[in-house]
C-alpha cells in the first residue's frame, strides 16, 4: 500500500468520525427537543398536583370529588356537578359539531368545485382565528336572548354553552378531517368507481372508513379545545354553582368555575380546591384521549 493511499484512508476516517460526532450531537438535539413536550406535562401535572394536597387532604376525596355541594361560604367544595357540566358540554358539542364538521370536509375535498372549496376554506380559516371572546360576546348577545324567546327560560345554560363550543370547535376538526381525505391515495376513489359505485357510495363506503383513523384524531383535538375552553363557556352557560341535567338549566363547567373563583379565593383550601378542579381537568382530558384511541384500536383490523 503505498502512502498516498494510506492518506486517503486516514482522511476518509477522519471525516466519517466527524460526521457521525456531528451526528450524534444532533440527534441528542433533536432528542431534547422531542423531550420539552414531555417535560412540561410533566411539570404543570406535579404542580397542580401539589397544590391540590392540601384541599384533598382536609376536605377528603369524597366530599371534593364526589360530591355536588360546592358553597365557599359554607367550607363545602364539592366538584361532581362541575365535572358533569364539563362532560354535558362537551359531549353535546361533540354530538353536534363532529358530524357537521366532517360533513364540511367531505364536502371540501370530495364535492366542491376548487373555487367553492378555496372560498369555504378562507371562511374556516378566519372562524379560527376569531377570539374566544368575542364569540362568547356574540353567544351572550344574540344567541342568549334567542333561545330565550323560542324557549321561555333565561337563556343561559347547556345549550347555549354547546352551540358557542360547536363553533369552536368546527375549525380544528373541519381542517384536519379535510387534510385527512385529502391524503387517501387516488386509487382507492378510483378503483371503487370503476367497480361501479356512486360518489356518494365512495365516500360512505370507501373513503370515510379509510380515514377513520385521522378522523378521530380529529375529532380528539376538538374535544380536547371543548373540554379547555373557558371564557366563551362562561359567558352563556349561567355559572351556577349545581349541577343539571336539562339542556336549558344553567350550571359551571371546572374550567368557567375556576375562572370565576380564582380572584376571590383565598389561600387554603378555598384556593387548593380550584387547584383540584384543576387536576380533575387533566385526567379527564388524558382518560377521554386514552379511551378513544383504545377504541380505534380496537376497530383496526388484523388487531
Amino acid at each position: 500500500m503505498s502512502s498516498s493511499d494510506g492518506g486517503i484512508k486516514t482522511a476518509i476516517s477522519l471525516k466519517s468520525a466527524r460526521f457521525a460526532d456531528g451526528e450524534y450531537w444532533v440527534r441528542l438535539v433533536m432528542f431534547a427537543c422531542a423531550s420539552v413536550a414531555i417535560f412540561a406535562i410533566l411539570l404543570i401535572f406535579v404542580f397542580v398536583l401539589r397544590e391540590s394536597l392540601p384541599a384533598i387532604r382536609q376536605l377528603g376525596v369524597g366530599n371534593l370529588f364526589f360530591s355536588a355541594h360546592y358553597n365557599p361560604q359554607t367550607q363545602n367544595y364539592g366538584m361532581l356537578g362541575f365535572i358533569w357540566g364539563t362532560i354535558f358540554t362537551t359531549f353535546g358539542a361533540m354530538i353536534i359539531g363532529a358530524p357537521l364538521a366532517i360533513g364540511t370536509a367531505v364536502f371540501l375535498d370530495q364535492v366542491a368545485p376548487e373555487r367553492i372549496s378555496r372560498l369555504v376554506r378562507r371562511g374556516i380559516e378566519l372562524l379560527a382565528g376569531i377570539p374566544s371572546v368575542v364569540i362568547g360576546w356574540f353567544g351572550l348577545i344574540l344567541l342568549v336572548p334567542f333561545l330565550r324567546a323560542v324557549t321561555g327560560t333565561s337563556g343561559f345554560g347547556v345549550f347555549a354553552a354547546v352551540l358557542v363550543l360547536v363553533v369552536m370547535v368546527l375549525p380544528t376538526i373541519t381542517t384536519l378531517s379535510a387534510e385527512t381525505l385529502k391524503s387517501l391515495p387516488g386509487e382507492l376513489k378510483e378503483a371503487s368507481a370503476a367497480m361501479g359505485a356512486t360518489r356518494w357510495q365512495t365516500i360512505y363506503k370507501v373513503l370515510l372508513p379509510s380515514a377513520r383513523e385521522g378522523l378521530l384524531i380529529a375529532t380528539i383535538l376538538g374535544m380536547g379545545r371543548a373540554i379547555g375552553e373557558t371564557m366563551a363557556v362562561q359567558m352563556v352557560i349561567g355559572n351556577a354553582r349545581a349541577g343539571t341535567f336539562s339542556l336549558f338549566g344553567t350550571t359551571s363547567t371546572l374550567t368557567t368555575r375556576i375562572v370565576t373563583d380564582m380572584a376571590e379565593a383565598p389561600s387554603g383550601p378555598p384556593r387548593s380546591a380550584l387547584f383540584a378542579m384543576g387536576l380533575v381537568l387533566l385526567l379527564l382530558a388524558m382518560i377521554l384521549i386514552v379511551v378513544i384511541r383504545l377504541i380505534s384500536r380496537e376497530r383496526r383490523p388484523g388487531r
